[in-house]
């Protein structure tokens, strides 16, 4: 199965019953699966919409339905939905975005993998907040991390992305597809509680539209009640706080990752398609120190898996950008950090990687 294919897979298996898109390479065919199977299913939707903007638009009219709803797009695409995603944070709107990354910036390069948009996932609408984004290394991971990706949506009320890239995302590779998946559904609001007031967690119950509450949904700075108090300083600040620290908070719960040889000297932390390269390096080639940190969750940045490695020399990240995860990495850590960084859309060889562990004082 195609990862492209597979992530749509997954998100219906999760109980999606809502994608909106516009196609964009190369995440046209989560689209066209979605289209070609959804007719079929009883009481879901496809809409191509005109526009990325619109397409995201939709999905969050849909989320507050009740309907587990979707997008799916690439760089200039993900681009213009950041007007949106904001609205989908600040309105606490639990949804899926689907990016399989290439190469940019602007039209870039089209068919070529690329981890440029890191960054841009955690920051790219304006204001604080925090997200939720996973990051597959494999066909199976696509299926696996975007039904997980349902369920942090609805656990935290929150927009959470499936960060792949080009190569992961046209590969192709046997899977394994359960006869069910878990699905965490969203709290509902206790009695007579007001729509956006928090649980002891930070996440305020969700009661979707037509079932007997009266809600406003509201972009502007709001009060409990969901409506709009845009110019009471404490009131924003405990409102954005709120949405930062429910997920900040509980980055211990959200992390997905794997750790191998803990005692490594030269580690590498990595995510997506360069874990492949990693995992033949250290697991067949057995280059000698070396261990890893995979990341399923890159955001929010799981620091305190950085203190599992107390041998470590060095921490290398292998990434299709020019460095951004290890200026974070960088930020929370004083052993020396290298960036093995590659662009243009070639993946990493083992040979890159042999020559960072030995060019950090490794033996080859």
């Amino acid at each position: 199965m195609q990862g492209n294919i597979a992530s749509a897979e997954g998100a219906l298996a999760a109980g999606c019953t809502f994608f909106a898109g516009y196609p964009i390479t190369p995440s046209t065919e989560v689209a066209e699966h979605m289209a070609a199977r959804m007719p079929k299913m009883k009481g879901t939707c496809f809409i191509q919409m005109e526009d990325e903007i619109a397409s995201m638009a939709a999905v969050i009219g849909a989320a507050w339905t009740g309907a587990r709803s979707m997008t799916a797009t690439s760089g200039p695409g993900f681009s213009l939905m950041m007007e949106n995603i904001g609205y989908a944070v600040m309105t606490e709107t639990p949804c899926v975005l689907v990016n399989i990354q290439r190469g940019g910036p602007s039209t870039g390069q089209p068919t070529m993998a690329a981890q440029g948009d890191i960054m841009q996932v955690r920051f790219g609408s304006h204001g604080d907040y925090s997200i939720i984004a996973l990051a597959p290394s494999s066909v199976q991971e696509c299926y696996d991390l975007t039904v997980k990706a349902f369920n942090l949506a609805d656990r935290f009320r929150t927009p959470v992305f499936l960060m792949a890239d080009e190569a992961v995302g046209h590969m192709r590779e046997k899977i394994e597809i359960p006869d069910k998946v878990e699905i965490v559904r969203p709290r509902p609001p206790a009695d007579g509680a007001l729509p956006f007031a928090p649980g002891p967690d930070g996440v305020p119950g969700f009661a979707a539209f037509g079932t007997g509450h009266h809600i406003p949904v509201t972009g502007l700075t709001h009060d409990e009640r969901g409506y709009p108090d845009t110019t009471n300083p404490t009131r924003h600040e405990s409102l954005v706080r709120r949405l930062v620290s429910k997920i900040e908070d509980a980055r211990h719960e959200i992390a997905d990752y794997s750790v191998v040889n803990e005692d490594a000297e030269y580690v590498f932390v990595c995510y997506g398609a360069p874990v492949r390269t990693v995992r033949e390096v250290v697991e067949r080639l057995k280059i000698p120190g070396t261990g890893y940190l995979q990341l399923r969750v890159v955001w929010p940045f799981p620091e305190e898996l950085l203190k599992r490695f107390p041998s470590a020399r060095a921490f290398i990240v292998p990434e299709m950008n020019l460095g951004m995860m290890a200026r974070e990495i960088e930020r929370h850590t004083c052993v020396p950090v290298i960036p093995v960084s590659k662009i243009g859309g070639d993946l990493h060889t083992p040979e890159d990687l042999v020559a960072a562990v030995k060019a950090a004082g490794g033996q080859e």
